[in-house]
């Protein structure tokens, strides 16, 4: 690769970002390839590894990152090569993006490369390593995920005050009651049901894999109109069904009073929302005050939120993804999907560049271990994962 065409950029000590360019014959905008090089924490003490060590053991990879997504990173860059090395010219430039800071911190890579340098990322569109995936479940491959948007992340700060006092002279006007019964009621609120072209595709496409009953009701579900009565039964069935159907909102952090022989002057909760794409701030927060039904409670967004678009089904990259997926995986299908969290992808879509998550990485859904103990990738899911990243990319690249 020419030294023009490999950019490592540095916003700040220890947060770098590789940008490099495979030239094609310039037929149409770029193709752009996301990764992000960092990981979560983790202490030694709480793994049966180091986990800042690359161990392969009993026919996985372990170490922190293996799943979330430094595998992404290793498919990216050794397909680039493999491409260039082959003498492949696509017909569009093919550009591997690898950042910093998507876990946390200050110095989040594509979010600086738009705002700094977007002359090297700009791209027709994105595919996501950290989106989408594969699901297995009980030793079998049971779909290909092609995540296509993401939920919105937003904080509110829920608070009761009053005067307090010494606890020798109890009242009922207590702010730990008052949080208490608004959380209760909070506990007990569901957010209306809300299908998007993405999850109607989905909850469609799950009832031919999803047995029984389960199976019938995302088939009515999947409808127009749902059926609501199968929406609250596929909810209850299992909370990741239930995230996609609709805004949730919970309670994650309690703080309350300054002395154990006082009265409270101050409770406070942290409720973390996950919004669908199109939901307004505005209106989930009343919303929340509506359901606390108690004008004793405030509720205060924490930070602005970053709504993103969701990004279109566009059918030659759905093909793509299905004909990798239909040679290396037969009778596996390919599930468009909304994720519940967040990754960079939601830069660049607000940015105007739809972003697909996609990686053929694929993991067991009953034992996932991103971000938590001993986290690991299988070996031959990742060998897969990196042939069908080759063959997608390809494709899309002719």
């Amino acid at each position: 690769f020419p030294d023009s065409d490999v950019h490592v950029l540095v916003p700040a000590p220890r947060k770098g970002n590789l940008v490099a360019r495979l030239r094609g014959k310039g037929a149409g905008r770029p193709l752009l390839l996301l990764a992000h090089l960092d990981v979560v924490e983790a202490r030694r003490e709480d793994w049966s590894t180091d986990p800042f060590e690359f161990v392969e053991r009993d026919g996985y990879f372990y170490g922190r990152g293996t799943a979330d997504i430094k595998s992404g990173c290793a498919l990216l860059v050794a397909n680039l090569i493999r491409l260039k090395q082959e003498g492949f010219v696509p017909a569009r430039d093919i550009i591997v993006l690898l950042t910093a800071d998507e876990e946390g911190g200050d110095a989040n890579g594509v979010e600086w490369l738009l705002r700094t340098h977007r002359d090297l990322i700009d791209a027709d569109y994105c595919l996501n390593t950290d989106g989408g995936g594969g699901e297995i479940r009980k030793g079998r491959r049971i779909a290909n995920e092609l995540q296509t948007g993401e939920k919105v992340y937003l904080s509110f700060r829920i608070e009761a005050t009053n005067p307090g006092g010494h606890s020798s002279l109890p009242v009922k006007d207590n702010a730990i009651y008052h949080l208490a019964g608004g959380l209760e009621r909070l506990a007990r609120f569901d957010f209306p049901v809300r299908l998007n072209e993405t999850t109607r595709a989905f909850f469609e496409k799950m009832s031919a894999i999803e047995a029984g009953d389960l199976g019938r009701d995302m088939k009515a579900l999947a409808a127009t109109p749902p059926d609501l009565d199968a929406a609250s039964r596929v909810s209850a069935a299992s909370a990741y069904y239930n995230a996609l159907l609709r805004t949730t909102c919970v309670a994650t952090e309690v703080q309350a009073g300054h002395a154990e022989n006082a009265l409270p002057q101050r409770a406070r909760a942290t409720v973390n929302c996950r919004m669908l794409p199109n939901d307004a701030p505005a209106e989930v927060q009343k919303t929340l005050i509506t359901v606390l039904t108690d004008p004793a409670i405030a509720v205060a967004p924490l930070g602005e939120p970053r709504p993103s678009p969701a990004s279109p089904l566009r059918p030659e990259i759905v093909q793509a993804v299905e004909r990798a997926t239909s040679a290396l995986w037969p009778g596996v299908p390919v599930l468009p999907v909304m994720s519940t969290g967040a990754t960079d992808g939601l830069f660049l879509r607000r940015a105007g560049i739809p972003v697909y998550g996609v990686s053929g990485l694929f993991d067991d859904i009953d034992d996932v271990r991103a971000h938590g103990k001993d986290e690991r990738m299988g070996v031959r899911e990742f060998f897969d994962g990196l042939e069908f990243m080759y063959r997608v990319v390809k494709d899309l690249g002719a």
